[in-house]
């Protein structure tokens, strides 16, 4: 079957339904994907025959990090600090977890175009956040080209602040800075998702949405799509931990930037300079197959909730 909606991730695209048995999708490949494209995200067990011991290696090389007293099972686990990010760049088996090759084989099938990791998160608890979509961090154009693996590194119960979602959040509109009368470029933030707050809880309000929880057992993972809302359960037992890994991934022949600090209206966009955690390699922003000319600098960095500066913002030109 021809896609006549390449400009649409997969799984995203209202034809999915009529696509999916053309794409040679095992009866896995075709759950995880019809579950993406109805509730805006999957569960699958991590395909990965050395993860325990992975883990446990994640486990001791970054404890030390966090300023966390691990060794106390009656310590508060919640007053350090709680994400490493790109600790692939000197963790080998964080790379490999992101760099896994049947994750990216399935993220490829999915989407339609071949995927490629470029940020890791290491959690040691959860983080408690509000209900948010990580299309205000990382987008691109076409939209919807992005999604994040969450990996559980240990069984995590509900009184750990687990993972939660709205499912079906995926499909509400993409909430922009044109959408709520705000201007990105050259702006200054504490927090990237704030302006956007009141916005995401209206549309939880006239959807009446309720939010679903990942208690999972340690190897599973979840798959989101890019404007899936969600968050961090409160945590009402800050003894426990929740080690996790957060992998996010774009895909290729795209522009990658930052919406927060862009806008998409008149050509101010914050692109994102990215490399491929797999091999290492420059990933540029394309349109169509053809590189995208730009002037000023572009960021590396800017995670996840963080604010980038101003001389970092670039001016996309047609």
């Amino acid at each position: 079957m021809i896609n006549l909606l390449p400009g649409l991730p997969l799984i995203e695209s209202p034809l999915f339904p009529l696509q999916k048995a053309s794409q040679g999708l095992t009866a896995e490949e075709e759950r995880i994907g019809t579950s993406l494209h109805e509730k805006g995200y999957a569960v699958f067990d991590f395909p990965d025959a050395d993860l325990d011991q992975r883990i446990a290696r994640i486990l001791q090389n970054l404890a030390p990090r966090y300023g966390i007293d691990f060794d106390d099972p009656h310590s508060d686990k919640t007053g350090g600090e709680n994400r490493i990010q790109d600790a692939w760049k000197f963790d080998e088996d964080v790379r490999a977890i992101a760099a896994n090759e049947a994750v990216l084989d399935l993220l490829s099938k999915l989407y339609g175009r071949a995927a490629f990791p470029f940020q890791t998160l290491n959690f040691p608890v959860g983080t408690q956040q509000d209900a948010h979509s990580d299309s205000v961090h990382f987008s691109s154009l076409p939209e919807r080209f992005m999604c994040g693996v969450w990996l559980a590194m240990e069984d995590i119960s509900a009184e750990a602040g687990p993972l939660f979602y709205l499912p079906g959040s995926h499909r509400w509109p993409i909430v922009t800075n044109a959408l709520i009368g705000r201007r990105g470029y050259g702006s200054a933030l504490e927090s990237a998702q704030d302006p956007y707050g009141p916005a995401w809880q209206a549309l939880c309000d006239a959807h009446g949405a309720e939010r679903e929880v990942f208690v999972p057992r340690k190897g599973q993972a979840l798959i989101w799509c890019a404007n899936l809302l969600h968050g961090g359960s409160w945590q009402s037992d800050p003894r426990l931990t929740r080690w996790s890994q957060v992998t996010h991934y774009y895909f290729d022949d795209c522009i990658y930037y930052t919406p927060a600090f862009s806008d998409e209206a008149v050509g101010r966009l914050h692109l994102r300079d990215l490399i491929s955690i797999s091999d290492g390699q420059p990933r540029p922003n394309a349109y169509l197959g053809e590189a995208v000319r730009c002037v000023g600098r572009t960021g590396r960095g800017g995670g996840k909730g963080r604010s980038l500066p101003h001389r970092m913002m670039s001016r996309l030109f047609g």
